[in-house]
């Protein structure tokens, strides 16, 4: 049996949400009080980022308080701030001798069209976001419509009137004492497969929304429909493995296999597909041990994002689906 089955259970680490399901948005935070080794890969096309630079191996800052994943394309950077002064409210950061500055680095992806296009994760959302991960702990994260999840679609290469709902999603891998549990909110232009099958999971409805067809074959039509730049997975890997920040680094690089084999196509330039790694230093392993292991963990996540939806604002989602 798993001794882990939530990143909420890995020593040092808390994950908490703020949704706001009637305008279809929010964030989700990891959150390290006592700081984690970071490491990040950016491989899509359109990203709206935070911080990432800092977490280049020739940087000074060596760890990281907390990890934003938000949804409202690049207004949703603003969460991020919320982040932060509620982590220095909280004593928490970087001693800087004035006060604690929290390293708190993070990236959004695009949910405008899916709700109110008005409503973005604010300050308030991202101070919300860390109060239920560290005062409201219940040991299981919450999946599905929540937080950076709520307005996930995927499968728009035809227009939105094709697309499905997808969400976050969640999932663990052990090797002995090593542990790498990865969190995902997939809001891809492509489809979402069963990394184990490659069966279509969520994506491009054919004509009667009964059934998932392939986006290879509806490509070149889609050329002139897809909408542009309002996708990307964003996701965070972590891990008890003790890395230095080059390691970390390789592993969000390694990781970044598991959206080719659970999304279709990735990576493209309407993604701002980006993986971050975070590092707690409790266990000593091979880095590509642990690259491995966060892949599994990673494919797994995004098609529990998948599964884990439910439908909304006028998407079907995979438990919809026959």
């Amino acid at each position: 049996m798993p001794k882990y089955t939530s990143v909420t259970q890995i020593p040092g680490i808390y994950v908490g949400h703020a949704t706001n399901s009637e305008a279809g948005t929010g964030c989700t935070v990891i959150v390290c009080p006592e700081g984690a080794t970071g490491g990040v890969d950016v491989r899509g096309g359109a990203p709206a980022t935070r911080e990432t630079d800092l977490l280049r191996p020739e940087e000074m800052v060596q760890m990281v308080n907390a990890v934003v994943l938000s949804g409202g394309s690049a207004f949703g950077l603003a969460a991020s701030t919320g982040v932060a002064e509620e982590l220095e409210r909280r004593g928490i950061g970087l001693d800087v001798m004035v006060t604690k500055v929290p390293i708190v680095t993070g990236a959004c992806l695009f949910d405008l069209a899916c709700g109110d296009a008005f409503v973005r994760p604010d300050p308030s959302m991202g101070a919300k976001a860390v109060e239920d991960a560290l005062d409201h702990a219940d040991g299981q994260l919450a999946c599905g419509n929540v937080g950076a999840g709520t307005g996930c679609t995927v499968g728009k290469v035809l227009g939105p009137d094709r697309a499905m709902k997808s969400g976050l999603g969640e999932c663990v891998r052990e090797a002995g004492e090593l542990v790498c549990g990865a969190i995902s909110a997939v809001n891809a232009v492509g489809n979402i497969v069963d990394p184990q099958t490659g069966a279509f999971l969520a994506g491009l409805l054919d004509e009667t929304g009964e059934n998932v067809i392939s986006v290879e074959d509806a490509y070149m039509q889609a050329l002139a429909a897809m909408p542009l730049r309002s996708n990307t997975t964003i996701s965070c890997v972590v891990t008890n493995a003790k890395l230095s920040k080059a390691q970390a680094t390789k592993v969000a690089q390694m990781s970044a296999d598991a959206y080719a084999h659970a999304i279709r196509p990735t990576h493209t330039t309407n993604d701002g597909d980006t993986i971050f790694v975070l590092a707690t230093g409790q266990v000593e392993a091979e880095t590509d041990l642990v690259g491995m292991l966060a892949t599994s963990a990673l494919e797994s996540a995004i098609a529990r994002a998948a599964t884990s939806a439910t439908s909304a604002y006028g998407y079907r989602a995979a438990c919809d689906l026959n």
